[in-house]
């Protein structure tokens, strides 16, 4: 039986047999699994794993398409007189929510490519096409927040002058998105210069990835004024039709005298004066809280905090631990009793208080929360990495990139990272769990962020000023919490059990 017969014997699974040089020639063999795919495949045959992955995929998938999901601007508007039809909800979108959505569009396919397309692309590994893809969201990320503090900057009006003459042309907000965005692309293709992918492939995408920063930046460079009454007064007076999406409400969208509604409640039999303006219809399908917004609208917005708060500070510690965990590790001596010191103090400091002096301090805003997190919270991968590598450094591996000249980076973050950053994946699982925890505590004591929905800022509206226990202010939040942190958890246990070669022969 030739070789091709043989291969084709066993592709289509029909029973053959194989001659002994066949065998050895590797005719019948099963390829073995990477160690990743290995830990992969034990994670997500356990049952409780899958369910923390299907509420983090749910949590996720409102992070991206909340706006589409949940807002009072209307989706269509036509006005009846002139027959124009124009889209509020895409007007209205920011820069971050049309990132989002491209992002959200883009990330599932780009993964889950099929073997041909993923052969015609170059990037076969399903790993390197997930660090293509946190690379690029990365760029845009940066690109947006850059664009973001420009555009502030320019509408100052404590700010400089030449850049505030510079802001009142009308090709400023392009040419600003497009150099920011030139500019970090160019990073982004010196960082991706190490992957696997093609430089096609690399080249493709990170120009796909600045075209679109450059273009919600530039064209959602001002903050829009927000007036949801005019299409409340359009539609009753019969001047314009409209088409809204699933959930009519925004998160800062509310009404005083729809102060505390109950779940279930059609806003039109609460508030009879309503049902003749042409909002009557809407109904409130987990209540209201004290200001009269609607709390489904709230809970979808803030999955997008959460989500990010903990990915990014988590990446942020991850970033600092790992870098000085690795000098600690791999120099010893002196270098690892200094950053030891260091990494000490940080563990002696009482991690709430500090964020809750730091939050009352700085701005509020989401960036500034992710950094201060982030910041607090890296000594865990700093210890872990220290460990590993002090183990690694006296391995035959090390001391031949060592003989061969190699840099110190390329010693320690090509060579000994990939082989000790195991406990420190598991432990950023826990991390982020963690972040989500500090995040929901600042905003329950109102120190979150301004401006954005948060579970834990509907949470500490449960128990009102007048000291009346809204029930379903603390119950949809608080269990949104505790799934989402216990999903993250229990997700760092299967990953631990499943990487940990003494946990799992215990296991049989």
């Amino acid at each position: 039986m030739s070789d091709a017969q043989s291969n084709d014997s066993v592709r289509d699974g029909a029973p053959s047999s194989i001659s002994g040089i066949e065998a050895m020639r590797g005719v019948g063999a099963l390829q073995a699994k990477g160690f990743w795919a290995d830990a992969w495949d034990r994670v997500v045959v356990r049952v409780g794993a899958k369910i923390a992955l299907t509420w983090i995929c749910v949590i996720a998938f409102f992070a991206l398409f909340a706006p589409v999901i949940a807002n009072a601007h209307p989706i269509l508007r036509t006005n009846l007189k002139t027959g124009v039809t124009d889209s509020p909800l895409w007007t209205n979108l920011t820069s971050v929510d049309l990132a989002l959505l491209c992002a959200g569009f883009f990330a599932l396919p780009w993964i889950y490519l099929s073997t041909g397309l993923a052969s015609k692309c170059g990037v076969k590994q399903r790993s390197t096409r997930l660090g293509m893809l946190l690379l690029i969201a990365m760029q845009a990320g940066a690109t947006i927040v850059v664009c973001g503090g420009i555009s502030a900057w320019s509408r100052d009006t404590d700010g400089e002058p030449w850049i505030r003459n510079l802001a009142s042309m009308s090709m400023f907000p392009l040419l600003s998105s497009a150099l920011v965005g030139i500019v970090i692309a160019g990073i982004a293709l010196v960082a991706a210069s190490g992957s696997k992918a093609p430089a096609k492939t690399r080249t493709v995408l990170i120009l796909c990835a600045a075209c679109i920063a450059i273009f919600s930046s530039s064209s959602r460079w001002t903050d829009r004024l927000v007036n949801f009454d005019v299409y409340d007064e359009q539609e009753a007076s019969g001047e314009c039709s409209m088409i809204y999406t699933l959930i009519p409400f925004s998160p800062n969208y509310g009404r005083s005298d729809l102060y505390v509604l109950e779940p279930m409640t059609n806003i039109g039999e609460a508030v009879p004066e309503l049902a003749d303006r042409g909002v009557g219809s809407r109904t409130m399908l987990l209540g209201s809280d004290a200001l009269g917004k609607d709390v489904l609208a709230q809970m979808l917005w803030a999955c997008r905090l959460s989500i990010s708060i903990g990915l990014l500070s988590t990446g942020i510690a991850v970033t600092i631990g790992v870098t000085l965990g690795a000098l600690m590790g791999y120099f010893g001596g002196w270098v690892d009793l200094l950053l030891y010191r260091v990494v000490e103090i940080f563990m002696a400091i009482p991690v709430l208080f500090l964020l809750i002096v730091a939050a009352a301090v700085l701005p509020r805003n989401t960036y500034v929360m992710m950094a201060i997190i982030g910041c607090v919270s890296w000594t865990g991968a700093a210890r872990f990495t220290r460990a590993e590598f002090l183990k690694l450094r006296k391995q035959d591996f090390v001391q031949g990139a060592q003989a061969a000249g190699l840099p110190l980076r390329s010693v320690l973050f090509k060579h000994m990272l990939p082989n000790g950053v195991t406990p420190v994946l598991v432990d950023a699982s826990f991390a982020v769990a963690a972040a989500i925890i500090a995040e929901a505590t600042l905003s329950y004591l109102g120190l979150g962020p301004d401006g954005q929905a948060s579970w834990g800022k509907l949470l500490s509206s449960a128990t009102g000023t007048t000291g009346t226990f809204v029930w379903w202010l603390a119950i949809f939040p608080g269990f949104a919490i505790f799934f989402t942190v216990l999903s993250y958890n229990v997700l760092g246990e299967a990953m631990r059990d499943a990487i940990d070669p003494k946990l799992r022969k215990a296991a049989h």
